[in-house]
């Protein structure tokens, strides 16, 4: 079975999943980035597919981007301009070509934090 990348976010300071949240994905090659996906997370905080499927799996260096900005404006909790936290970056590497890596994000309008899901 081929590698997949799946990834979800909450939105811990409502207590619920982060509807409606763009996310990109990058494949990262020294300074280059090539984005390869853009999904929005469903009613549940997750892409409808994985947003990098077993099909198009490679190992390497990714990055995904969490437009956690527009997410907190839409739903009332940004404050002003500029905001804390816009655009996230998460930088990871993937090594093992047969692996599922889950991606979570868990979202506040000051803070984040990440782990390998499963």
């Amino acid at each position: 079975m081929a590698g997949y990348l799946t990834t979800h976010v909450l939105d811990t300071a409502r207590g619920c999943p982060a509807e409606g949240l763009k996310i990109a994905l990058y494949r990262v090659s020294g300074n280059s980035h090539r984005k390869i996906a853009e999904m929005e997370t469903n009613s549940d905080g997750r892409t409808d597919s994985p947003i990098l499927p077993q099909d198009s799996f490679k190992t390497g260096t990714y990055e995904l981007v969490f437009f956690a900005g527009d997410y907190l404006r839409a739903s009332g909790q940004a404050a002003d301009d500029p905001l804390f936290l816009d655009q996230v970056p998460l930088r990871f590497g993937m090594s093992d070509a047969e692996a599922h890596y889950h991606v979570p994000l868990l979202l506040s309008p000051y803070g984040y934090s990440t782990y390998r899901g499963s």
